[in-house]
């Protein structure tokens, strides 16, 4: 892995801890809430977070009891996820010691290598799905994410809505042809210093996103119109930020 594997990983060095200031980091508990009952995850199932970023959701996940694993491409992040989790030490049911029923490890989500080890696999707020610009890498990571499913394994994904993107994104520029949307913004350091940021995201109507996990073997559940800290069963519609789709890996797969 090259020392700068992402566009995303200087953005984040950048942003450091100041990533949870911003207003669609504060729906962390609601927005997991809806994750698990929509999974059906109990305590002591093992998750994957994908892109997890500063860890909120993988932390969250663990205070109730739920064993987590995240990635993410920015070692920052990963940093203040590992100072964020509490030391608590128990072996797991493959033997390992833990130092956290919250875990956490730099890596690239388009080079997963995890076989059946998870019962679900998250992956929200644009967490490596849907920022890996034209190049084709989403399907390189949802590749990888339903490798990492156990048969009969859930995932909870979201995408930005592109019927959204097209209706309500003034700032942005969305590309037809690519489906992708590019934004120039300013971003604020933990310190306070302001700098100039290009962001791409990934958009996706519904029928993309079936079209998708289908061809990773991966069985459509429900697509939900959704927004950070606002996450609900809502149908999909043109009005929404972001989509939430549902899967599973059949049994036999």
């Amino acid at each position: 892995m090259t020392e700068r594997d992402h566009w995303f990983e200087d953005l984040a060095d950048h942003l450091g801890s100041a990533y949870d200031r911003y207003a669609h980091t504060k729906g962390t508990v609601q927005e997991v809430d809806h994750i698990v009952e929509v999974l059906g995850l109990q305590p002591g199932e093992q998750v994957l977070d994908v892109g997890c970023g500063t860890g909120r959701h993988a932390l969250e996940l663990a205070r109730r009891g739920v064993e987590v694993h995240g990635v993410d491409i920015s070692q920052r992040f990963i940093d203040l996820a590992r100072a964020g989790a509490p030391s608590d030490e128990r072996t797991d049911r493959i033997g390992s010691v833990r130092s956290s029923l919250a875990t956490f490890e730099r890596g690239d989500a388009r080079a997963m290598q995890f076989d059946a080890d998870f019962d679900a696999v998250i992956c929200l707020c644009q967490g490596a799905f849907g920022m890996m610009t034209a190049d084709g890498d989403d399907a390189a990571v949802l590749s990888g994410m339903a490798r990492a499913l156990r048969p009969g394994g859930r995932l909870g994904l979201s995408a930005f809505n592109a019927y959204f993107a097209v209706k309500y994104h003034g700032d942005a520029e969305f590309d037809a042809s690519t489906g992708v949307a590019h934004e120039i913004t300013e971003i604020r350091s933990e310190t306070g210093e302001v700098r100039s940021a290009d962001l791409w995201t990934g958009c996706y109507t519904p029928r993309e996103l079936r079209v998708l996990l289908s061809a990773q073997g991966l069985t459509v559940e429900s697509i939900s119109s959704v927004e950070p800290g606002a996450y609900g069963s809502d149908p999909a519609t043109t009005e929404s930020p972001e989509f939430l789709v549902v899967a599973h890996r059949p049994r036999g797969s």
